[in-house]
């Protein structure tokens, strides 16, 4: 008999594991799936928001899936709709119209919501945000953003963290006057140490958006703005609250599922109820953070695994972070926050404010334990994959933080310059896992471009940062092959 999955979620972590199912089992004669998500629209890339808000990409462009997927491939979608409550004995859940839909298994994939501070004025007294404020979450907000900042009026953007800044530059280029507030002093102070958020501060200003550090917010003032709790008056026709997310745990919790910053999960992300998994943001597992997509996506892979009979345990993600906003490139990876006189790493560091450039090596049994690289992507290439591969590193420490240490081989570059140089077991797509190997199998098989090579093995549909690798990849096969034509052309003349 088939296994019936319902998903409660069917953001990014939701859909990918309908994917991923669909992937083992195409004709689902295992595995009957009912996927349940409460925005109407198809399952879009939530990394890519920040592009559609500086109008770069349309929302069309940042789809998932197209809209007869789920149709074609047997998936049953609820779209529109939320559930709102489990009944682990009975397996079923409740939706919010009362639909009760039956389960074999239950996948959470939630997701989690935008956290808007307890600052006054910004939550109407209808339990709803106040007219001028909104959010940056998801594809709703966006329209509603782009909408309120028409005309190039002024927006204050309240937190200095990863999603904040994404759209604080997407503002920006839009032409908007963007003051960034944030209470810390320094900016991602969850991924980057002090000297690379005072960096990045000033690459930010010189980009046209104002950072204040060390300031909060103390009350909304509808067309005025933002009021700090030191008197300053923050002018802003617009406010958009990037402070953070919580995980969506409220049906997991009233379930009575052991929930703790997250549903705990296990390797097999199986929840406290043998009959019940969670995946994504919503999910909490020890061997990785929430908020990123590399994580969510891997763990659909394992659980998909699991559900079609073939166990393969998440162990957890080397997560990578990266800023993805226009002229700034910026990755942070593993224990940044090592002091120099840390007496078990090596600390490597080297600040060109003047340049935007700052870069961090920590180095822990010669293997790299952590990095930040702003304003130098070739060192983020090559220390990632050191990271990734979990090689020793160089015995030149300078040489890798620089970007001239490779370990792919001699003048490789990570930018595909050298393509050929880069073993074919290296990971090209970190969000994807998706290798060199698997990209020339794609090309050689047909998808000759950008966009068919995505569509072949997904690479740069994630957060997008290793489409210039992957175009490198391009270029050299194509480069490759004309250069084998032309010598077999040679040889019979």
């Amino acid at each position: 008999m088939k296994t019936r999955v319902v998903i409660a979620g069917y953001g990014m972590a939701g859909a990918r594991l309908a994917e991923e199912i669909r992937r083992r089992d195409p004709a689902g004669e295992r595995v009957a799936i009912v996927a349940i998500g409460d925005e109407p629209h198809p399952p879009y890339n939530r990394v890519l928001l920040s592009n559609v808000l500086a109008g770069a990409m349309s929302a069309e462009s940042v789809r998932l899936q197209e809209e007869g997927w789920a149709v074609a491939h047997g998936v049953e979608v609820w779209r529109g709709r939320e559930v709102v409550s489990i009944d682990r004995d009975g397996r079923r859940v409740t939706l919010d119209d009362g639909t009760l839909i039956g389960y074999d298994v239950l996948v959470l994939a939630t997701g989690a919501r935008a956290w808007v501070p307890p600052v006054e004025g910004l939550i109407g007294d209808d339990g709803e945000l106040a007219p001028g404020v909104t959010t940056f979450r998801t594809l709703d907000d966006c329209a509603a953003i782009a909408a309120g900042a028409r005309g190039g009026v002024r927006v204050a953007v309240l937190g200095g963290g990863l999603l904040g800044l994404e759209a604080a530059r997407g503002l920006a280029a839009r032409g908007n006057e963007v003051t960034v507030v944030h209470p810390r002093g320094h900016l991602m102070e969850r991924q980057l140490d002090d000297g690379a958020g005072q960096v990045l501060a000033q690459v930010l200003r010189g980009l046209g958006v104002r950072v204040l550090l060390n300031s909060r917010a103390a009350r909304y003032l509808p067309g005025d703005g933002l009021k700090l709790d030191d008197g300053r008056l923050v002018e802003a026709d617009l406010v958009v609250v990037a402070a953070g997310v919580r995980p969506q745990t409220a049906q997991a919790w009233a379930a009575g599922l052991d929930v703790e910053g997250g549903v705990l999960v296990d390797d097999d992300l199986r929840t406290s109820d043998p009959w019940i998994h969670a995946i994504g943001d919503c999910a909490r597992h020890p061997g990785t953070v929430p908020g990123l997509v590399q994580p969510a996506w891997e763990q659909a892979a394992a659980l998909a695994a699991l559900l079609t009979g073939t166990r393969s345990p998440y162990r957890g993600t080397k997560v990578v972070t990266r800023l993805k906003a226009s002229g700034v490139d910026l990755a942070a990876l593993g224990d940044v926050h090592a002091a120099p006189d840390d007496p078990r790493a090596e600390v490597l560091w080297l600040s060109e404010p003047a340049r935007g450039r700052y870069a961090k090596l920590v180095v822990r049994d010669e293997r790299v334990a952590g990095a930040i690289a702003l304003g130098v992507p070739d060192a983020a290439a090559a220390i990632t994959q050191f990271y990734d591969r979990g090689l020793p590193v160089p015995p030149d420490r300078l040489a890798l933080l620089l970007g001239r240490a490779m370990p792919y081989g001699e003048g490789a570059a990570p930018g595909g310059g050298n393509a050929a140089g880069l073993p074919g077991a290296s990971v090209v797509c970190r969000c994807n896992a998706v290798s060199k190997d698997e990209l020339v199998a794609a090309w050689r098989s047909g998808a000759r471009d950008l966009t068919a090579l995505a569509s072949a093995t997904r690479a740069t549909t994630g957060c997008g940062t290793c489409t210039d690798t992957v175009c490198g990849i391009a270029r050299w096969l194509a480069q490759s092959e004309k250069a084998e034509a032309a010598g077999t052309a040679h040889a019979q003349s």
